[in-house]
């Protein structure tokens, strides 16, 4: 059901994968860390009768294949910019999980109209509270491990697949696994060493990225905007709400996904799609 096509924008050609009709309201997704579009290929699925549905694979990443110059989620919410641009999409519903929720939470900062409303799911934005007591979190490692220069490559190339395994387990809800099929083509997504770097550069730009949150947190959006969370998170969902509305998101809501983790997309595909369309349905 799905078609494949390449869109240029500012000379990087993005994998793009989009379904349903291209009349109707368009749900676009961005993926997060360590996965590509296909995070979001079970949620298309259900959405794709009701709305004209897009994932992209950020670029670098998967079938991406050049890299950016940079990773601040700003730098990439203006390609994500582009791609609507060339396509024309109107009255677009921007969904992002992870580092995707992070390029959508700069997307709404930076051009606060071009959307008609904005989901952010299972991630932490720099600078946004509670930012900081997030990263200072001894479970979160991994933060530090990727900003280092080139040693997360050197170490982890060719062994993706095992690495990213360990996340895929770590932070999947309670009696969760993660085929080993869908793994797999994960870790081809990130095969490459620029792909790799790619993934990696995600995180060596979160200063970058609380740099560009604080200058901008005073910018207020009206869009409305869904936050999700896995209940096996076990996150305080109103500490992220209050962080949000202080940083000038206006009109924000949240809900938690049940019986799920980190990967709510994989985990719940059929929950996360009804979430979309309950907040699509009362917004309009």
């Amino acid at each position: 059901m799905f078609t494949h096509r390449e869109v240029l924008v500012k000379e990087v050609p993005i994998h793009v994968v989009e379904a349903g009709c291209i009349s109707k309201p368009t749900v676009f997704l961005i993926h997060g860390w360590p996965t590509c579009w296909l995070e979001f290929e079970g949620v298309m699925h259900r959405l794709a009768e009701a709305y004209h549905v897009i994932a992209i694979d950020i670029p670098g990443i998967g079938n991406s294949i050049i890299p950016l110059q940079s990773y601040s989620k700003r730098n990439i919410a203006e390609y994500v910019r582009g791609i609507m641009d060339h396509m024309n999409l109107q009255d677009v519903t921007l969904v992002g999980c992870d580092a995707g929720g992070q390029v959508t939470y700069a997307f709404l900062k930076s051009f606060p109209d071009r959307l008609s409303r904005a989901v952010i799911m299972n991630v932490a934005i720099p600078g946004v509270d509670p930012w900081n007591e997030v990263k200072s979190n001894p479970y979160i490692w991994h933060f530090g491990f990727h900003n280092v220069p080139e040693l997360p490559e050197i170490l982890v190339s060719g062994k993706e697949l095992p690495y990213f395994s360990f996340f895929y387990d770590v932070l999947a809800g309670k009696g969760k696994r993660m085929s080993d099929a869908r793994r797999t083509l994960y870790a081809e997504a990130y095969s490459r060493l620029d792909a790799l770097r790619a993934g990696f550069d995600l995180y060596r730009g979160f200063q970058e990225d609380e740099q560009d949150n604080a200058a901008s947190k005073h910018v207020t959006v009206s869009t409305p905007v869904l936050y999700l969370r896995g209940s096996d998170e076990n996150v305080d969902i109103e500490k992220y709400l209050t962080g949000f509305r202080e940083n000038g998101l206006q009109n924000i809501k949240a809900k938690i996904i049940e019986n799920c983790g980190h990967f709510s997309a994989e985990e719940q595909p059929e929950r996360v799609a009804m979430a979309i369309k309950e907040f699509i349905h009362s917004s309009l």
